[in-house]
């Protein structure tokens, strides 16, 4: 739906999606790929959580981050929130105080307009959205531009770098990409009640579709840790066990579907706050327009497959495309892994740390202090590895 002004107002957008809203929640109940991070007796991830994944795509892990931890994120993330420029591009925030990562070398906030859909039907990020989401037109008090996503949080969220480090998450990274599994990037989804912009619908991997070698796992995966309850009308939606199909030709899947975006076999991805989520980035995934009261706030970070990212070349049109990822720039990027889990230890220390084993023969050089924020974390998702 191109044309905003004859798009449907909020409420109607509302009452377009309930049906679907409802069918999506029973679908979604039947797969069994939902519960509590276990682990077998010998510490690894439990094989039925792992088949799972390997089946449908996804997971949803109940209960990972406890609710102090929530809290603290949440004050963070609406803090960042809070600090972004009053308008796109703008130097001040609301209250007129300098915003966020003014001196950040990649801009921290994405604005769009309400209830739209900023890349569907576009050639960004490699043209990977190639449909439009329904889009809606906001409420007379809603203001003229909206914060969409926020990056960097392993510098603008102290609770978000502790987050990114916390040791069940890093286990089921190193289950499902090896114990050398090497980071992706991070971004902070902000879906505004009532005003919250869609995802149209994409697979996120862009190099190794054609690779002799590809799989169900080359594009790695993403985590979202859900700062507030999700429901069927704000949270991330995906079709179970596309992961495995290879590239989808999603124009003509949405043709099929009359040119609905409600597509009849995706599920909603249904979180209680303190749940995570992880997605197979070779998912068929979206996200609709938020025209519910209820606010989602997801802090997304992802993980590869070394093996898929040494050699490779820059695959997404946020970064530069003539960078070939050598052993340096990996290691720079993975250094904020073991920088994350020594500022938890010093947060949480009678909580057992994760051994990240790329770096396991140098804890003491990878100690948190403000000398190593300044060399490795600050500006560190310039350095972002995109496949």
């Amino acid at each position: 739906m191109n044309d905003r002004a004859s798009a449907p107002t909020r409420a109607e957008h509302q009452a377009r999606m309930a049906d679907y809203l409802k069918a999506g929640e029973e679908r979604a109940r039947t797969l069994g790929n939902k519960g509590p991070v276990r682990f077998d007796d010998n510490g690894k991830l439990h094989p039925e959580i792992v088949d799972a994944y390997w089946k449908h795509g996804f997971y949803i892990f109940e209960g990972v981050v406890a609710s102090e931890e929530i809290e603290a994120l949440r004050a963070d993330a609406l803090n960042m929130l809070g600090r972004a420029p009053a308008t796109p591009g703008g130097t001040t925030d609301a209250q007129g105080r300098p915003a966020m990562g003014r001196d950040w070398a990649r801009e921290p906030y994405t604005f769009i307009k309400p209830l739209s859909d900023p890349w569907g039907g576009t050639d960004k990020l490699n043209g990977r959205h190639p449909t439009k989401m329904a889009e809606a037109k906001a409420d007379s008090d809603a203001p003229e531009h909206v914060v969409f996503l926020m990056y960097g949080m392993c510098m603008g969220m102290p609770a978000g770098l502790r987050v990114y480090g916390h040791p069940q998450l890093l286990a089921i990274a190193e289950a499902i990409n090896g114990t050398d599994f090497v980071p992706y990037n991070d971004a902070i989804f902000v879906k505004q009640p009532g005003v919250g912009g869609s995802v149209a619908w994409h697979q996120d991997g862009v190099t190794h579709w054609n690779a002799p070698d590809w799989d169900e796992g080359s594009h790695g995966f993403n985590f979202q840790v859900q700062l507030y309850p999700t429901t069927a009308a704000n949270c991330l939606w995906v079709v179970p066990g596309s992961h495995k199909l290879g590239r989808i030709d999603i124009k003509k899947r949405v043709a099929e579907n009359g040119g609905d975006d409600r597509l009849p076999e995706a599920v909603p991805l249904i979180c209680n706050a303190g749940d995570v989520t992880m997605v197979n980035r070779q998912c068929l995934h979206g996200s609709f327009a938020n025209s519910s009261p209820d606010i989602r706030i997801s802090l997304t970070f992802g993980f590869h497959r070394r093996r898929s990212v040494l050699g490779a070349k820059a695959g997404l049109s946020m970064t530069r495309q003539d960078v070939v990822y050598d052993e340096q720039r990996i290691f720079e990027r993975s250094a904020v892994i073991p920088l994350a889990v020594d500022a938890r230890r010093q947060r949480y220390p009678a909580e057992t740390p994760f051994k990240y084993q790329p770096f396991a023969d140098r804890p003491e050089e990878f100690r948190y202090t403000p000398e190593t924020r300044e060399r490795w974390i600050k500006d560190y998702n310039t350095k972002d590895l995109a496949i």
